[in-house]
């Protein structure tokens, strides 16, 4: 029988491409290593070595599996049996925009370079698996994660998540779409119980995983803390066997949450191949918590060896595992990665810049000239705060983060500028607040001191990822801005007038100042580069383009979520209900005629755009065709710019209660002045269908139905009927 040391070895060797085999090949290959594990080894690769790897057989020459925490950048090493940092040296990373900013870009192409980007670095550090992209819906505001996640549609999370897993994994790194499913809020997520439609279910939380599996090809799924419908996610039948393997045909690896797995009987039959962080003290408080002990270790092991589990159970798992390292650390020709250099700290800017949003600008308050020699007061914490450290597991090692102050005082040269911190939070600390030790008083008089002698005033304030923040582990308790802002700003409007507000978050805030302030700006925790690309943005230097991944309510109760009590959020603390079904976010505002504060899809620009002439190739249209949609966009302002038409489709009279209307297509143009162009984009027929839940199936309705086109999803310019037959 063959070494598999030296038969991987000359088999991959060869290789020019991982892919260039043909999957029978490698299925053949991998039949063979099964052929001679023993039973132990083979339950020894389904559960954790140490925090973030998973044991290989040196015997055969099969490597350990290495993965890494890192939605927008790859985690700092920590060490083998606890969650301190290792100490190394060598661990500095670019920090990357958080997912919400990359999905306010509204440009695919540009999430393929950040996957690419993010990939290089993860290979660099040798990692075999990258933690991330998550893809949860947008819920509720309060949500600790919807940082870490791509907004509210499953439209635009769908077409944004795709470029990025392909552009990863074309390092020979796995992404791991996470967290599947519906971990839509931090509290309790690690046992309530999500009570939901079949329709809400495939309509609105499944569609981004799904897209993830066949159309980006991912070759690793998370799965998520909660339960749905009394099974944990993580070894949920109808999640992992019926939707995910069966409905799917997912062929990669599913890897639970860290301590995500509760039974071994369930984990071993309901579609968990890895089991991560069951006990995170690993082997440090006592044997007990030994990784053998894992579920899926020792008594996995022994429901074999007794006879109540088949051993072809494992034996699928070990395939699922093999075939992700084939793909990955059993690739010998995938290439060797690149540290964080040059070329991604550009892709990190532009991604910031992108996703910058512009949602006021009374008076062209906005851009600032940076040639000003004006006196600018920069005032608020989040001005000069860190926020690629904290937040839970996606803290960041960064090589260098450029503040706001910072990137301020880089592009303004000539401007005096003033700085006042205003009001302060505390330190980062997980599961915890830590209040912070300055005097809250002396800091507002200093900051109203400050904008009293200024000409400018820029507030940059928000939220941080401070526990109860934007913070794994606990969601917010309150929609207002923490920390005594709104106290802070209406003082500072009242000695000067000219001010400006930027806010650093993953979420929506309740806006109580919004008629008084000049500008506002929605920015987000955007990485290395942070300062430089606000700037940019402030300046002129780039022109704003981004559009928001999710409403914003005037106030709380307005979000579908919050709009019907505490058993639909948080829950009781064991159950709760989706009573909004699939009327999450715009769809809420539309239906319901609940005007939002700033709407999906909104976002201005320092130019302005005419959408006209719209078309469709045909007026009938019957399954499996596709809608051609035709419009004119003008730049008709002073400066270059891009804009994102957005195409919306309803169905009026349907049969089963619906949207008034949903995202369906959307396109990025860069426009010079006074410049036009026609813009195609095309949608499926099929993507018009329901999730029948009287046949189990999609559905699609003949009849009328409405397109909308315009810049934001309660921006409609023009509309235009079809027909299904």
């Amino acid at each position: 029988m063959k070494n598999i040391l030296l038969y991987i070895g000359l088999t991959l060797g060869v290789m020019t491409n991982v892919n260039a085999q043909s999957d029978a090949k490698i299925e053949k290959q991998i039949d063979e290593i099964i052929n001679q594990l023993t039973l132990k080894e083979k339950v020894a690769m389904c559960h954790a070595q140490s925090k973030f790897s998973s044991p290989g057989i040196p015997r055969l020459g099969i490597p350990e599996l290495w993965m890494s925490d890192g939605p927008h950048g790859v985690r700092g090493e920590i060490n083998w049996d606890d969650w301190g940092y290792a100490n190394w040296t060598n661990d500095s990373i670019t920090a990357f925009p958080a997912l919400t900013c990359l999905a306010a870009t509204f440009n695919p192409e540009l999430s393929h370079e950040y996957g690419v980007a993010i990939g290089e670095e993860a290979r660099f550090r040798k990692k075999d698996v990258l933690l991330g992209p998550g893809v949860n819906i947008y819920r509720t505001p309060l949500n600790g994660r919807n940082f870490e996640y791509m907004g509210e549609d499953p439209y635009l999370a769908s077409l944004m998540v795709v470029p990025y897993i392909k552009g990863v994994q074309e390092n020979g790194v796995a992404a791991c779409v996470k967290h599947f499913a519906l971990n839509n809020q931090e509290e309790w997520r690690g046992h309530i119980n999500v009570n939901l439609s079949d329709r809400a279910l495939y309509e609105i939380y499944l569609p981004a995983f799904k897209a993830a599996v066949e159309k980006g090809n991912v070759w690793s799924i998370m799965g998520a803390y909660n339960q749905l419908r009394g099974e944990h996610c993580c070894h949920s039948d109808l999640l992992l066997n019926k939707i995910l393997k069966g409905e799917w045909n997912f062929d990669g690896t599913v890897i639970t949450d860290w301590g995500g797995t509760h039974d071994t009987k369930q984990a071993a039959l309901n579609g968990l191949d890895i089991e991560m962080g069951t006990w995170t003290n690993g082997l440090t408080a006592s044997t007990k918590f030994a990784y053998d002990n894992y579920f899926l270790a020792d008594p996995f092991l022994k429901m074999i060896q007794d006879g109540e589990i088949e051993e072809s159970v494992v034996d699928d798992k070990v395939r699922r595992i093999l075939r992700l390292m084939y793909r990955t650390n059993m690739n010998l020709n995938r290439s060797l990665g690149r540290m964080n250099n040059a070329e991604h700290t550009q892709v990190a800017r532009n991604v910031a810049t992108e996703g910058i949003v512009l949602l006021k600008n009374k008076n062209d308050f906005f851009p600032i000239n940076p040639d000003t020699n004006s006196k600018i007061a920069v005032i608020g914490e989040n001005a000069t705060r860190s926020m690629t450290v904290g937040g839970g597991s996606s803290e960041l090692k960064a090589k260098y983060e450029i503040s706001p102050l910072q990137g301020i005082k880089n592009r303004f040269k000539n401007a005096t500028i003033l700085h006042s911190i205003g009001y302060a939070s505390g330190p980062s600390a997980y599961g915890r607040e830590i209040p912070s030790e300055l005097n809250a008083d002396s800091l507002v008089k200093a900051a109203i001191d400050v904008a009293s002698k200024a000409d400018v005033v820029l507030f940059i304030g928000g939220l941080n990822k401070n526990h109860f923040q934007d913070c794994e582990g606990g969601d917010r308790k309150h929609f207002e801005l923490p920390f005594g802002q709104n106290e802070l700003i209406d003082k500072l409007l009242k000695v000067n007038s000219n001010l400006g507000l930027v806010l650093v978050s993953g979420n929506a805030v309740e806006m109580p100042w919004l008629e008084q302030v000049n500008g506002l700006m929605q920015s987000w925790y955007n990485g290395s580069e942070a300062g430089n690309a606000l700037a940019d943005v402030i300046s002129g230097d780039v022109n704003p383009s981004g559009k928001l991944p999710y409403s914003y309510p005037v106030k709380l109760k307005d979000n579908a979520a919050h709009y019907f009590g505490d058993l639909s959020y948080p829950g009781d603390s064991i159950n709760q209900y989706y009573k909004e079904d699939i009327l999450v976010g715009y769809r809420w505002h539309d239906t319901k005629k609940i005007k939002p504060l700033f709407a999906f899809g909104y976002g201005l620009s320092y130019t302005n755009f005419k959408i006209s002439d719209l078309t469709t190739d045909k007026q009938i249209y019957t399954k499996g065709d596709k809608i051609k949609v035709s419009c004119m966009l003008g730049n008709t302002g002073n400066v270059k710019g891009a804009e994102v038409v957005q195409v919306y489709i309803g169905k009026p009279k349907s049969k089963v209660n619906r949207a008034l209307k949903e995202l369906k297509g959307f396109k990025k143009v860069s426009l010079g002045s006074g410049n036009e162009e026609q813009v195609e984009i095309e949608i499926s027929v099929d993507a018009l269908a329901f999730y029948d839940e009287s046949i189990s199936d999609w559905n699609l309705e003949k009849g009328s139905y409405v397109i909308y086109v315009g810049n934001a999803s309660d921006k409609i310019i023009q509309k235009h009927k079809i027909n299904i037959e």
